[in-house]
Order: structure tokens, then C-alpha cells, then sequence
């Protein structure tokens, strides 16, 4: 069975993205919950920066989103009879199955 790369391409990059994105969110959020608990009177404007700074993690994973559903175009569709044998029931061997299940 041959792999193919941009399939392999697309499943490894939404992984990544997904990954980077959890953590520098993670960090975000964390670095501006503590420079609130720090300085309580500046918390208005350190959650205003800390919420445009997540806008902007998540905003490289919807790009990555679009950019792998644009690559998902690429694929190319497994041929008809790329098969084996064992990948398709025959009839004759449905018909064999049903009259030993009566």
C-alpha cells in the first residue's frame, strides 16, 4: 500500500498546530494571570493585551486549518481495483455465509 505524503503532511501539521497552539495558549494565559495577581490595579489592561495575544494563537491554527482543508483537495482517491483480494466480499461467499447462519 503506498502512503501518500500530503495525507501524511496533513495529519502531522494539524498535530503540530493543535499542539503549539494548546501551549502557547497555556502560556499566555498563564503569564497574564499572574502579572493580574501581581498588579490587581492594571488587571483591566493586562487581560485586554492577554485576550488579543490568544485572538492571534488561535487565529495560526484556523490558518493552518484552511491551509491543510486546501491541501486535503490534493489527495488523490485510491484507485478502484488497488484492492486485494480479501478486500471485497464476493457473492457467492454471502450467500454460503447466510445459509449457515439459517
Amino acid at each position: 500500500m503506498e502512503v501518500n505524503q500530503i495525507a501524511i503532511g496533513i495529519g502531522v501539521g494539524m498535530g503540530v498546530a493543535a499542539l503549539g497552539v494548546g501551549i502557547g495558549q497555556g502560556l499566555a494565559a498563564s503569564a497574564g494571570l499572574s502579572g493580574m495577581s501581581r498588579q490587581p490595579e492594571a488587571a483591566g489592561r493586562i487581560q485586554t493585551a492577554m485576550l488579543i495575544a490568544l485572538a492571534f494563537i488561535e487565529l495560526v491554527f484556523l490558518l493552518t486549518f484552511v491551509v491543510m482543508n486546501g491541501l486535503q483537495g490534493k489527495v488523490p482517491a485510491p484507485a478502484a481495483n488497488a484492492g486485494t483480494a480479501t478486500s471485497m466480499v464476493q457473492p457467492a461467499e454471502r450467500t454460503e455465509v447466510a445459509a449457515i447462519a439459517h
